[in-house]
């Protein structure tokens, strides 16, 4: 477990991005992946706005996926088991990076066919508590045909980065504009914040 998070600081530490490969194992990603489906299949997904509860917008010109935000109120097994993934993950970079984070928030996302989010920052105007963004992606056989790969942007470079099953992305919130591709499948992911008080 450390060595992953251990690979996602290293990489961050490096390039303002960390990566790693398997940041979530083969289970627990399959297990996810199952659950949202589900809530899909019960047409629990919401779709997505851009903003946070004090101003939000939905325009599907800027962003198409659909969302279901994680609570622990739901005593989902799978759920509550990333959850604690996460936990120790922050204990490790408050240790290691004395980053001081202390609370965290996710949603499950799902791109349909065609689907794409705009160029955009993760933090907003008005609230600054959202420290680093994490991606966790859910989908397994992901070819790059399948489009839909995360586009960060940098000063020297872009980087795309493809959304295969068990992978995660690490980077702050503030610091650097990234956007999703246009996807030629469905496209799964847990999309999240690192928040300080």
């Amino acid at each position: 477990m450390e060595k992953n998070f251990e690979a996602l600081i290293a990489s961050y530490i490096e390039n303002k991005v960390g990566i790693s490969e398997h940041f979530l194992s083969d289970e627990l990603a399959n297990n996810l992946k199952q659950n949202l489906y589900s809530l899909n299949e019960k047409n629990l997904l919401k779709e997505a706005g851009t903003g946070n509860s004090e101003a939000i917008a939905y325009d599907s010109a800027v962003r198409s996926d659909s969302i279901y935000w994680l609570d622990k109120k739901h005593n989902n097994v799978f759920e509550n088991e990333f959850f604690k993934h996460i936990e120790d993950f922050i204990r490790y970079l408050n240790q290691s990076c004395y980053t001081g984070i202390t609370g965290y928030e996710f949603h499950y996302s799902l791109y349909e066919k065609g689907d794409f989010y705009l160029k955009h920052l993760d933090q907003f105007q008005n609230n600054s508590r959202r420290k680093f963004s994490m991606i966790s992606y859910l989908n397994s056989n992901w070819q790059t045909a399948d489009g839909g790969e995360l586009l960060i942007h940098q000063d020297k470079t872009n980087q795309k980065i493809s959304p295969t099953q068990g992978k995660t992305v690490f980077f702050k919130s503030d610091e650097l504009l990234h956007e999703v591709l246009p996807t030629q499948t469905t496209r799964m992911s847990i999309t999240g914040w690192l928040k300080c008080d």
